[in-house]
């Protein structure tokens, strides 16, 4: 494969990006400043941030599971982050300001006991395919008791959860933004900071080891990454599937390398243009669909072509 410019490849993200967010912006027509500002522009933002950050830690997983098929949501972490939030929600939390701060912290709990799990049994099984059913499992385990929560609370609660379970970038606050900026730059921190790990384990733990680097370590730093991304997103948005699987494989498509100093940067823009192209094509509809479901629609054929291209999976 042919290896592109990162230069050029960022530039073309970033023109296409800016491209899909003026048109999401701009769609519905003309409209008052206050519309503006407190309406399309906080959902625009909260797409971009989205997309980014679970691509970015779709891009790690895939990496120290050595699974292109791994990411937050089919991996159970996004799972543990809902069951958090679902906590908060389902059980009744704070209003205002301090209620997205429980919620945030109940999803990192709950996407950090997730990526907990997965890492003790990835030490254990060293199968890219045992790891992903057992990724799912754990999903379908925080979904059950998601369903028993439901089946025990009020009415005005499951209202509450249902509208946040079906995903959306259009109910996110200022305040809110802030904190998913502030978890999107940390987890993208620990992300880069460690991009040379993440390229050594790529050849396996026993390589890892011989070039003086520990698996263990790289794989916690990656984790530790995901969850404070995943976290925010989940509580703010929902649980988003699909991007973390996309964007990583579209950015070693365009930049023909799998180095991560390269392609992290264009995963994160990457996960940016699904997002945004996603709240788009659901602002067009003549009832706004929700974003799990659009991200869902988008994403299933990209893996059926992955598990097509690589049968031993």
């Amino acid at each position: 494969m042919i290896r592109r410019k990162p230069f050029i490849m960022t530039l073309i993200c970033l023109v296409a990006l800016a491209m899909l967010a003026a048109a999401d912006l701009a769609h519905g027509g003309a409209t008052d400043t206050h519309v503006m500002i407190h309406l399309r522009l906080p959902r625009v933002v909260t797409a971009i941030m989205a997309g980014a950050a679970l691509a970015l830690s779709g891009s790690q997983m895939q990496s120290v599971l050595r699974n292109p098929l791994a990411d937050p949501h089919i991996m159970g972490v996004s799972s543990g982050a809902a069951l958090g939030a679902a906590i908060v929600t389902l059980l009744g939390g704070t209003s205002g300001f301090l209620s997205g701060l429980t919620t945030a912290g109940a999803a990192f709990i709950g996407a950090s006991a997730s990526a907990c799990v997965i890492l003790a049994v990835s030490r254990k099984f060293h199968s890219a395919s045992t790891l992903l059913i057992f990724g799912v499992l754990l999903g379908f385990i925080a979904n059950a008791v998601i369903s028993i929560l439901q089946f025990t609370s009020d009415a005005e609660s499951l209202k509450i959860f249902y509208s946040w379970s079906a995903g959306s970038f259009s109910n996110t606050t200022w305040p809110q933004i802030a904190m998913t900026a502030a978890a999107l730059l940390a987890g993208y921190a620990i992300a880069f900071s460690g991009r040379k790990g993440l390229d050594i384990i790529l050849f396996g733990d026993e390589f890892a080891s011989m070039a003086g680097a520990r698996p263990s370590g790289i794989r916690l730093r990656a984790l530790l990454s995901c969850c404070i991304m995943t976290g925010a997103v989940t509580a703010f948005c929902g649980p988003l599937g699909f991007v973390g699987i996309i964007a990583p494989h579209i950015a070693k498509a365009m930049t023909g390398t799998s180095a991560h100093g390269t392609n992290l940067p264009i995963s994160l823009l990457t996960g940016a243009m699904i997002c945004v192209g996603a709240d788009l094509i659901s602002q067009m509809s003549p009832t706004p669909l929700p974003a799990a479901g659009t991200l869902a629609i988008t994403g299933i054929p990209v893996i059926i072509y992955i598990l097509i291209k690589k049968p031993s999976l």
